[in-house]
């Protein structure tokens, strides 16, 4: 018999979030017969204790006759628990300096941290996140920072919304300039999850092409890619292979886009090698654009007007290009920036859910039957022996203070 544990969120400010809904805790006691899950009591969850209990699942204050722990954020070091195995995310395998000290924590315990972030194929593709709700809520709060831009609309914020179908019925409500133009970059989970709120509106997409040649009579947007804005510094040319191995012999040509764009919708992965897509001397250049929806947050990156995180109960800031800093987001000029770094968080009982059916789809098996993928050990960070896994043995100066 396996005892999986649902662990209490620890970190403050608190996450509502859980890995596994009530009904998805008896989705996996009834496919694996052999796993017992307990869930810890919690007063913040998004499910509340007794939504558990009333399915029969047992809810304690004391996990630690379990196997496996399982939880969102970070663990607190106080309610780590020696010799288990721990899932969560635990932001270490990027050298965070912030997070060291857990990562030595976890290793002096002899725990086997087993990461959601570095869950992936043989191939590299990530298996699991919550990348679909932040495109989800992050597109939303585009539109809903548009409308307290321009006056024309007001939206009810996610957060205040009971579930994701009351916040898509207050999508009724936007009005768009005839003209208006979105443009939105990326196309993985985040990019995915943005397309969910666009296509339920009456925004028409067109080619890139178009969008940079054309006005129109009614709002459209278009969908690009790295190699619409990425131009090899040589010759002009784009090879994706090389760029994405070496982006380092590229440069922007995105101004060209946002010179076009009322509202930029931001959903990409970006490298620290890539060129930025604007800078803040591009950004003295714009007249047009007034919304940028930052939901990759890169702070101080490649959106120049993204200069810090913003907090879901106060999701948006102004950025005065001409002077380089925060301003009124209302004021002619000033770009209104949404840079929520947490976006899930806002519709937790459904980004739970669907965080909870990835797990069940990609992961339950390797992590109760056989890894035959071997998606568990190439996650696992450490072992149950206190040290490094093979594939994270780069960790060990990023351990001792080096890094």
């Amino acid at each position: 018999m396996i005892k999986l544990g649902i662990i209490r969120e620890g970190k403050v400010p608190p996450d509502m979030r859980v890995p596994l809904s009530p009904q998805q805790c008896v989705q996996v006691q009834e496919k694996y017969p052999h796993v017992k899950i307990k869930v810890q009591t919690s007063p913040i969850r998004a499910f509340k204790d007794e939504e558990y209990t009333n399915l029969g699942i047992e809810v304690v204050e004391d996990i630690s006759d379990c196997d496996i722990i399982m939880g969102v954020k970070e663990v607190n070091l106080d309610d780590l628990i020696p010799s288990k195995k721990f899932l969560f995310f635990s932001h270490t395998f990027k050298l965070q300096p912030y997070n060291r000290k857990l990562l030595q924590e976890i290793i002096k315990q002899k725990i086997q941290l087993i990461d959601y972030e570095v869950m992936t194929t043989p191939k590299g593709r990530r298996l699991i996140g919550f990348g679909r709700y932040a495109g989800i809520v992050g597109c939303y709060n585009g539109f809903l920072t548009y409308g307290k831009k321009t006056g024309k609309y007001d939206l009810k914020p996610a957060n205040q919304c009971a579930d994701r179908k009351e916040m898509e019925g207050e999508l009724k409500k936007i009005q768009l300039e005839s003209n208006a133009k979105i443009l939105l970059t990326g196309h993985g989970r985040v990019g995915k999850g943005a397309r969910e709120i666009i296509d339920q509106l009456d925004i028409k997409e067109v080619s890139a092409e178009d969008y940079l040649s054309k006005e129109f009579d009614h709002p459209v947007f278009a969908h690009i890619d790295v190699h619409y804005y990425n131009v090899r510094k040589s010759d002009g040319g784009f090879d994706k292979k090389e760029f994405y191995n070496d982006p380092s012999g590229y440069e922007s040509t995105f101004p060209k886009f946002l010179a076009k764009t009322d509202m930029y919708i931001a959903c990409h992965y970006w490298d620290s090698d890539a060129p930025f897509l604007f800078t803040r001397e591009d950004a003295k250049e714009l007249n047009r654009t007034k919304v940028v929806a930052d939901i990759s947050c890169d702070i101080d990156g490649p959106i120049a007007s993204t200069i810090r995180p913003s907090k879901i109960a106060d999701p948006i800031y102004g950025y005065d290009p001409q002077t380089e800093s925060e301003a009124d987001f209302k004021k002619e000029g000033v770009i209104a920036v949404m840079a929520v770094d947490n976006l899930p968080c806002e519709l937790p009982k459904d980004a739970s859910i669907d965080f909870g059916n990835e797990l069940l789809a990609n992961i339950f098996d390797s992590l109760f039957v056989e890894d035959k993928d071997e998606v568990i050990y190439r996650a696992s960070e450490t072992t149950l022996e206190g040290k490094l896994n093979e594939p994270y043995e780069y960790l060990q100066d990023y351990l001792e203070g080096k890094e």
